[in-house]
C-alpha cells in the first residue's frame, strides 16, 4: 500500500508519500480498500498537533474515507469483502488502504454513490447533531449559518432546509454568497472586509429586527460577538468550531440579556458516547439523501497525490463545499 505519512507536526508540507506494509485486521477491525477520502478543516489542525484528537507519530492522515472492505478481522461478522463502506476517524485516510475498527465504518445503502459517501458523515453528521440535537431546531425558526460555504455549512444548509427552517447563509466573499443562494439559502449575507463593522445591523435587517433564533457557528473570532449580540430572545449559539482561528471570549451579559443559550458541538464525542443516538441519526441522514433532500456539495476531485494541493486550497479558504482525493 502507499499513504502520506505524518512523522513531524509541521504541517502538510512535511508529508510524504510512501510505501508502507499492507495492514492485516485485527480483531474487530477491518481494511478498506480506499476509492476517496475528503479533507476536513480537523485534518488541517491535526497534522500541526493542533485539534484535539492527536494521533501517535508518525501516522497517516485523513478523518473520513470511502471505498471496499477488503479483509475482516476476527469477531466482524456485519461487514463482508466487497462491501461498500464509509468509515470515520481521526487518521487513516489519505493512502490505498486503512485498517479501522469495525465501530467506525457505515455501510453506504444502495445508491450511495462512493464519492458521496466519503464526503457525507463527518459533515452532515455534524450538523445534525448541531442543529436537530442540540439546538432542536423547529419549522419556520430562523438559522444563521457562518462559514456556510464550508463543507460543515453546506450540509447545515440543507439540513436547516429540509427541517423547514428559513436560513441566512453568511460568507466571507460576494461570490460565496451567490454560490450559497444558488444552493437554496433564503438570504445571504457578506461579513468579509469592511462589512464586519455592520454585521450586527445587517442581520438585524434581514431578521425584522427580531434577530436569528438559532446561529451555526463553525468559524469563531471575531464574528462572534456582533454576531450574538444580535440572535434573538432565547436564541441558541452553536459552538461548532473555530476555522477564523481565534477562539472568542463573550460577556456573559449578553446571554443574560437575550435569554440565550451557548450550546457546544462536539460530534466525534456523541459519537463516541451515544452511539446508538448517533446511528438512529445517520440512519435519519441516508433517507434524506436517497430522497434528493441531502447531498454533498463537491468543490472538486483531485487525484489522491495531490494532497498538499487540496491543502493549500483549504488553507487559502478557497473551498466551497467538500475537497475529496481519489484513489485510481
Amino acid at each position: 500500500m502507499h499513504a502520506w505519512l505524518c512523522t513531524t507536526l509541521d504541517g502538510a508540507d512535511a508529508l510524504t508519500w510512501q510505501a508502507l506494509p499492507t495492514p492485516e485486521p485485527g480483531p474487530g477491525q477491518v481494511r478498506i480498500a480506499i476509492h476517496a477520502a475528503s479533507l476536513n478543516f480537523p485534518d488541517l489542525l491535526t497534522v500541526h498537533g493542533k485539534y484535539q484528537v492527536k494521533p501517535p507519530l508518525p501516522f497517516v492522515p485523513g478523518s473520513e474515507f470511502s471505498g471496499l472492505v477488503d479483509a475482516v478481522g476476527e469477531g466482524v461478522k456485519h461487514l463482508k469483502p466487497g462491501m461498500p463502506v464509509a468509515a470515520i476517524g481521526s487518521h487513516g485516510g489519505f493512502g490505498t488502504h486503512a485498517v479501522v475498527g469495525a465501530a467506525n465504518v457505515i455501510p453506504l445503502p444502495p445508491g450511495f454513490a462512493l464519492a458521496d459517501g466519503a464526503a457525507f458523515a463527518f459533515t452532515y453528521g455534524t450538523s445534525h447533531h448541531a442543529l436537530m440535537d442540540r439546538a432542536q431546531l423547529q419549522p419556520g425558526e430562523t438559522v444563521l449559518v457562518l462559514g456556510a460555504a464550508g463543507g460543515v455549512g453546506t450540509a447545515a444548509l440543507q439540513i436547516a432546509k429540509a427541517a423547514g427552517a428559513r436560513v441566512i447563509a453568511a460568507a466571507s466573499t460576494d461570490l460565496k454568497c451567490q454560490r450559497l443562494r444558488e444552493l437554496g439559502a433564503d438570504a445571504t449575507l457578506n461579513y468579509g472586509g469592511e462589512n464586519l463593522q455592520n454585521l450586527r445591523e445587517t442581520l438585524k435587517a434581514l431578521t425584522d429586527g427580531k434577530g436569528p433564533d438559532v446561529v451555526y457557528d463553525p468559524v469563531g473570532g471575531e464574528l462572534a460577538e456582533p454576531v450574538f449580540r444580535g440572535i434573538a430572545w432565547r436564541g441558541r449559539y452553536l459552538v461548532v468550531g473555530f476555522a477564523g482561528g481565534g477562539i472568542p471570549a463573550l460577556p456573559w451579559n449578553l446571554a443574560l440579556l437575550k435569554g440565550a443559550s451557548v450550546v457546544g458541538v462536539f460530534w466525534g464525542d456523541f459519537v463516541r458516547r451515544e452511539p446508538q443516538a448517533s446511528a438512529a441519526a445517520l440512519a435519519q441522514l441516508a433517507m434524506g439523501y436517497a430522497q434528493g433532500k441531502l447531498k454533498p456539495v463537491i468543490d472538486s476531485t483531485l487525484p489522491m497525490s495531490e494532497l498538499k494541493a487540496a491543502y493549500a486550497r483549504m488553507g487559502t479558504r478557497q473551498v466551497m463545499g467538500k475537497l475529496l482525493l481519489v484513489n485510481p
